[in-house]
């Protein structure tokens, strides 16, 4: 867990050190489709799943899916980058008490694209097992050509 928030601190730290070091001025369009001040409510899916527990069999064939990102009307918003974290469970014999126990292990990248890169869908093929966790955080959408907005995450459990 402290890995995952450190991934997503530093993901946060990276993109506002970004956002602040450009010195070229945004342009802004004639005219902007959307009035609205707020963003609308925002539905985060991996192909056709929102989060969910599935089965191994079909979160394979998701590994080269995109993420995707609507709105209540329908309407997509291109998925501009995300963090991704994979938390694998082992089972462990305690050398101190004698009892089994479960061991978490976390690993996780940032993408720039709406889906994992070839090698990481490849290796996920391999790893996956029962019981392990898929998180898609920090998804970031393009909202309007000068606002970058958060959408909600996605957390897969494999069964």
């Amino acid at each position: 867990m402290i890995k995952h928030l450190l991934l997503s601190a530093l993901l946060l730290t990276g993109y506002a050190g970004f956002a602040q070091s450009s010195k070229t001025p945004v342009k802004k369009p004639a005219a902007v489709a959307t009035t609205d001040k707020h963003p609308k409510k925002l539905i985060s899916t991996w192909g056709i799943f929102l989060s969910d527990s599935l089965p191994k069999n079909e979160v394979v064939k998701l590994l080269d899916s995109t993420l995707v990102v609507r709105d209540e009307k329908g309407a997509k918003y291109p998925v501009i980058s995300f963090a991704f974290t994979y938390e694998k469970h082992e089972v462990y014999l305690n050398d101190t008490t004698g009892q089994p126990g479960i061991y978490k292990d976390f690993t996780g990248d940032n993408f720039k694209s709406a889906k994992m890169s070839p090698t990481w869908s490849k290796g996920m093929k391999e790893k996956l097992e029962k019981g392990d966790i898929l998180y898609f955080d920090e998804i970031l959408i393009q909202y309007t050509p000068e606002k970058i907005y958060k959408a909600p995450s996605l957390k897969f459990i494999i069964r």
